[in-house]
Order: C-alpha cells, then structure tokens, then sequence
C-alpha cells in the first residue's frame, strides 16, 4: 500500500469510529435514558394490573387456603365479556362494571359446584381441581369465541410526555386508575362491612370464627366470587388494553403466584410493590430480550424465585437443628 494510500485509510477508519463513538455515546446518553423511562412508566402501569389479579388470589388463598389455577383463565373471561359487550356496540370501557358483577356469580357457582368440596383439604388437591377448572374454561371460550387474538379497541388514544419522547396509551392510564380505585374500595369494604369483617376472621382462625356464629359456608362463597369478580375487573382492562385469546390465562396464573410468593398473604402494600416491580421486569426484558422471550423470562423468574426460597428454607431447618 502507498504511503498517501494508507494515510487515506486511516482517516476513513478514524472518521468511522469517530462517527461509531458518537452514535453510541448519542444512544448511551439520549436515547437509552427515555427508553428505562419508557419501559419503568410502561411496567409501573402493567404492574399495577397485575397486583389486582394478585390480590384476588392472595385473599381466596388466605381465607381458603387454595392455590387457584384456573386464576388466569378466569381473567380471561371477563376480557371475553367485555369483547361481548364491544361487539354488540357498546364501549368497552363499561365492561369494568358489568365483567366484575357478571364474575362474582360465575364465582359463587364454581364454589358452589367444585371448590367447596377442596376447602381445607391438601392443597394438592385445589391445584387439581382448579387446573380442571382451567381447562374446561379454555375449551369454553374457544369454543365460543374461536382461538383469535382479538382486541377490545377502546379508541381512547395516547398521552404524549417529554417532547414527545415517551409515548402512554390512555386505555393503560385507565387500566391503572380503574385497578387502584377497585383495590381501595375492596380494602375499605373488608374493614367496614360485616361480611368484610367475616372474612378477616375467618382467614385468621375459621374454628374459632365459626364458632362466635360466623357462616363460613358463606364467607368462602363471598371470597371467592369477590376473587372472580376481581378477575372479571382485571380481564376487562386486559381486553381493552392489550389482547386476548382462550390459551393465554396460565401466564396471569403464573404472574399472580410470584407476586403473592413475594409479597405474602394479607400484605397488600406488598402485593402492590411486587406487581409494580414485575411489570417493570416484563418491559426491560421486552426490550432488551425481545417479545418473544418476554413470557419465558417470567417462568424462569418464578424458577429462580422458588429455588432461592427453598434454600431459604433449607437454611433455615439447618438452624433450627
């Protein structure tokens, strides 16, 4: 090469790893700023969603003392209701209220029919149950709704923060709100009403509640269509913010048994900052790992969080001896 060749060379290389460094140094400092922004306002959103569904399964699993697999599922058929309603020309923004009231019954019937023949019995035996459950409402819902991705579309648009920069859909702000407002409701009910009161009694010690003349027969009834109902509340928002289909209620299973895992029974603060932070977690892994590899981040999550709390335990059965 040419002494003026080479000196060419090396100023076309120098300028494109000047121009590579600034590109880097441009998406290091602009863009992956607003990006976390991005996916923390997208997760904190998604979250608070998710702690909804949580804590329906946290109360029915605190004063029931079942592990409910069809959970997801039944999330899922309150979307479909507010589908329903969508399709016969009415928003689907009023599917909050009707999907809960419709879900509480559908809940009353299955404890009615099913769960009230596993109430303190293994938990072994719940999860079997309520994996019936499960699968029984798949095939219903596809059956009547076919195995389509559909949408809710509630045409509430967008909210635009930071020059444009970071993007929210309304129907998730909505979503947010709507879980908030039910959550607060449901926690001022339990303290204030005396079926609300029944049922912190009954999850504290259910010999003793029924013996003060407390019907617990009722009291798991209530609990678990107020659990249905919640699902109901939660399958609306889920329609009309994302999509749904018959096959997608295990990952709501599985996202509602982590953060009750995490948080604890009866801890609703916790519930609440668990969600928060799984969402979180679904966004970064969005973003960084691809879609594709956003359900399956979550299963290994839930891996990881199981074998660190069995060694947990382990170590401390070590102490005790």
């Amino acid at each position: 090469m040419l002494p003026s060749n080479r000196g060419h060379f090396y100023i076309k290389s120098f300028k494109f790893y000047l121009e590579s460094f600034k590109k880097f140094m441009d998406l290091l400092i602009f863009q992956v700023p607003i990006l976390m922004v991005q996916a923390s306002l997208d997760g904190i959103l998604l979250g608070i969603l998710f702690a909804l569904i949580a804590y329906g399964m946290a109360l029915q699993w605190g004063v029931m003392n079942i592990i409910n697999i069809a959970q997801g599922d039944l999330v899922i058929l309150g979307g479909y209701i507010t589908y329903f309603m969508y399709l016969s020309g009415i928003h689907p923004a009023l599917g909050v209220i009707v999907a809960p009231a419709i879900m509480y019954f559908v809940g009353v019937g299955l404890y009615k029919l099913v769960i009230n023949k596993v109430v303190d019995r293994d938990l072994f035996i719940s999860i079997l149950a309520t994996f019936g459950i499960s699968i029984l409402f798949m095939q219903l819902m596809n059956f009547a709704f076919g195995a389509d991705v559909v949408l809710a579309n509630s045409e509430f648009g967008t909210t635009m923060l930071f020059d444009n920069s970071v993007t929210l859909p309304n129907s998730k702000i909505f979503s947010a709100i709507i879980s908030i407002m039910f959550a607060i409701g449901l926690v001022v009910y339990m303290k204030k009403s005396k079926l609300g009161r029944a049922i912190r009694a009954t999850a504290q010690n259910a010999r003793a509640a029924k013996i003060l003349g407390v019907d617990t027969e009722k009291v798991y009834a209530a609990t678990f269509g107020i659990n249905a109902a919640l699902c109901g509340v939660a399958g609306s928002l889920v329609a009309i913010t994302f999509t749904i289909h018959p096959y997608m209620g295990l990952p709501y299973t599985i996202r509602s048994f982590m953060i009750v895992i995490i948080a604890g029974l009866g801890n609703l603060p916790g519930v609440a900052v668990s969600g928060m932070g799984l969402g979180v977690f679904e966004e970064f892994a969005d973003y960084i790992l691809g879609t594709e590899f956003r359900i399956g981040s979550v299963f290994l999550l839930l891996v990881l969080i199981l074998v660190y709390r069995r060694f947990k335990l382990s170590k401390k059965r070590e102490y005790l001896k």
